[in-house]
């Protein structure tokens, strides 16, 4: 019997199901997001396959799954009743922030409420110098005088955060003690654990916010686990990390900080992956979906990863410049800009006349008007079928029916008459507006970070990434396209990539050139203890570990740090030498200049990545699977591409035509996506079944 491995992946319009087998073998399905109940969608989708496949779910052997759950409880504010614990006279660093505001001369904006209340954030007396010694020893029992008013309180959650823990956690330690001793089931956590790394309100932030999320994430997991066991699928459950990494559930339950991103990391780990088949070290991915548009940058092979990043704020638009709208998270994560822009965002005209895209959203329900369930609102979407780019009569393979004229009817009414434009104009002028928006979030990670997108490939999926993906590159100046086989579910097919990993950091703020080989040895020596111990808990033989090594640092003074990765092997004055070599080569590359050799380089954090690479069979080089046109002839119909060129005959095929390089206009279908190959464009498919397009 062949076994299987599932991706799922839970969008805002969309969950995303791919089973793969060990023979290579492959079935997909998309399914409408149950936002009530997510598992439910994730469920009733596999039992859909089994049932048309004829599989058993003890066929399946792992199960890989992305979710929104987590950053949804924060969007929402639907998190739980949260109590803070840290040192007398900080309990408001969460009020303070960083004093940093994204729109500095907006005098209406306010900072988002802490996710702790004020009355539920108290403040013990003790004091851990930045060197790790005790100045003012806890008291045990103020420590439980305090504990049992945030019980009395009736808390859900507890977060532990004192200051300077990073360089000893023993305080906080003993204050999980008494919390364990006076509520067993209480679920809590201390930053010692979540993020022992200096930045007071950072760690304090990303503590709490561990907290909020601990019982949602919680609860949804042991849900969904329960499910999946009812419905005879009693496989490993393994949670995609912001990083791009797999814990198990169990992890995931005690750091569901790790998972905020977890959506938005498996079709960039993908990407990576099938990036290096094809020889193409340097890529940017898009991903498009029905809320939101994601774009990230594989870079030498790998993909880049930011040290910090906030969530909650509204769309990240990636640039340094923007942040402080919503709650910092310090854990590492794909390095990701995004903006309101998908295939259900609204189209609308402001008080100045003007057309604007999103960033409000008809989600899943009711969704765009075409899709006949009650959508009143114009949408991308909509757009899109007026433009003849989509199939006016169905999409996700014949499964969801569209009526197109509805979507006349709705532009011409709401927008096209009150622009006093023809139709297609008005509809053309929205995806274009799109195309302007989202190109916002491929700069954020190229050009604001120091790189050209020219010298990248485009690497573009989402159910609508292939749709816009040639305007993107022709506005970018970029000319290369891959569009990867299951483009609309890749996210998903991404996770089958994933290897689990696990990170450990420690503090320094160290001249890096006064530490000796000794003193950088212990650290990450230990860190490596950690990651084995981690990961031979996790099953996983000595063989198969794989360590790597990186270091945070910045010049002193500076404020932000980069990362850069630390040499292999015991550490000596010349590996010292090459680590701060290194590091100067990054600053130079993102910034555009580095620092004369006396200028003193900051060691920061000491990390490290602890991967497993498993017995498992790989993912096959060329994937076969469900052709939403593979039964269908070629054929042909009207596209609208601007009114210099207006309305011509576009060649309707499917994936498995490009046999040969055809040249545009054409439009590519497939069950969970459509591609637009414009007019001055040409398309082939390559030996892995990856669509390239070539622009002039």
């Amino acid at each position: 019997m062949v076994s299987f491995r599932v991706g799922a992946d839970i969008g805002g319009t969309f969950t995303d199901l791919v089973l793969l087998g060990e023979d290579g073998t492959l079935y997909t399905k998309k399914v409408p997001s149950t936002v009530d109940a997510y598992e439910e969608a994730i469920v009733d989708g596999l039992s859909s396959v089994f049932e048309a496949a004829d599989l058993q779910p003890a066929q399946m052997t792992e199960v890989l799954h992305g979710t929104t759950v987590a950053s949804n409880a924060i969007l929402e504010h639907k998190g739980a009743k949260t109590g803070l614990i840290t040192t007398e006279g900080f309990r408001d660093v969460l009020e303070i922030r960083t004093l940093r505001m994204p729109r500095l001369y907006d005098l209406h904006w306010e900072k988002p409420p802490p996710l702790a209340e004020r009355y539920l954030r108290l403040g013990v007396n003790e004091r851990i110098n930045n060197s790790g010694g005790v100045e003012t020893a806890l008291d045990l029992e103020e420590v439980e005088r305090v504990v049992q008013r945030l019980l009395d309180e009736q808390v859900e959650t507890i977060a532990v955060c004192l200051i300077n823990s990073y360089a000893n956690g023993d305080h906080e330690r003993a204050i999980k003690t008494v919390i364990e001793r006076l509520a067993p089931d209480l679920l809590h956590c201390i930053s010692a654990d979540v993020l022992p790394e200096i930045s007071e309100y950072q760690r304090t932030s990303t503590t709490v916010i561990n907290a909020y999320v601990m019982p949602i994430v919680s609860q949804y997991l042991r849900q969904l686990s329960a499910r999946l066991i009812g419905g005879g699928i009693k496989a490993p459950l393994l949670l995609m990390q912001s990083n791009g990494g797999l814990i198990n559930a169990a992890v995931a339950e005690r750091k569901p900080a790790n998972i905020i991103e977890s959506g938005p990391a498996g079709g960039v780990v993908g990407a990576q992956a099938l990036a290096r088949k094809l020889d193409l070290p340097d890529i940017i991915t898009f991903d498009m979906g029905g809320t939101t548009a994601k774009a990230s940058m594989v870079e030498d092979g790998d993909f880049t990863r930011s040290l910090d990043y906030q969530v909650g704020g509204g769309i990240m638009v990636g640039s340094r410049l923007m942040t402080g709208a919503g709650y910092h998270l310090k854990v590492p994560a794909i390095d990701l800009a995004e903006v309101g822009a998908g295939g259900g965002s609204i189209v609308w005209i402001d008080a100045g006349g003007s057309m604007q895209i999103g960033p409000q959203s008809a989600g899943a329900v009711p969704g765009p008007v075409c899709y006949g369930m009650g959508g009143e609102e114009p949408t991308v979407t909509d757009a899109n079928v007026i433009l003849g780019y989509l199939n006016p009569e169905y999409l996700v393979g014949g499964e969801l029916e569209l009526q197109a004229e509805k979507s006349r009817e709705v532009f011409a009414e709401q927008i096209a008459g009150p622009l006093d434009l023809e139709l297609a104009h008005a509809a053309y002028g929205a995806h274009q507006i799109a195309i302007s928006n989202m190109i916002r979030a491929i700069r954020a990670i190229s050009s604001e970070r120091g790189r050209d997108p020219r010298a990248y490939t485009l690497f573009a999926f989402g159910g609508n990434g292939p749709l816009f993906a040639a305007g993107m590159a022709k506005a970018l100046s970029m000319t290369r396209i891959v569009v990867p086989p299951f483009p609309g579910l890749f996210s998903s097919f991404g996770l089958l990539y994933a290897d689990v990993e696990h990170h450990y950091s420690r503090s320094m703020m160290q001249v890096l050139r006064d530490t000796g080989p000794e003193a950088l040895n212990e650290i990450w020596g230990g860190l490596e203890d950690q990651a084995r111990e981690q990961l031979t808990a996790d099953g996983y033989r000595p063989e198969q570990v794989e360590i790597r090594r990186t270091a945070n640092m910045h010049y002193k003074g500076q404020i932000y740090e980069l990362s850069v990765p630390a040499p292999d092997g015991d550490f000596s004055i010349e590996k010292i030498a090459e680590l701060e070599e290194r590091f100067g080569q990054e600053h130079e590359r993102t910034y555009g200049h580095r620092a004369g050799p006396e200028e003193p380089v900051m060691l920061v954090n000491a990390q490290l990545i602890g991967r497993a690479i498993p017995d498992r069979p790989p993912v096959p080089d060329r994937l076969q699977g469900m052709d939403g046109r593979a039964d269908k002839a070629m054929s042909s119909r009207q596209a609208y591409f601007g009114p210099e060129i207006g309305w011509v005959e576009a060649v309707v095929l499917s994936r498995a035509d490009l046999n040969e390089e055809r040249a545009g206009p054409l439009i590519i279908e497939e069950y969970d996506a459509t591609c637009l190959v414009p007019p001055d464009a040409k398309a082939r498919q390559d030996d892995f079944g990856n669509i390239i397009i070539e622009l002039p």
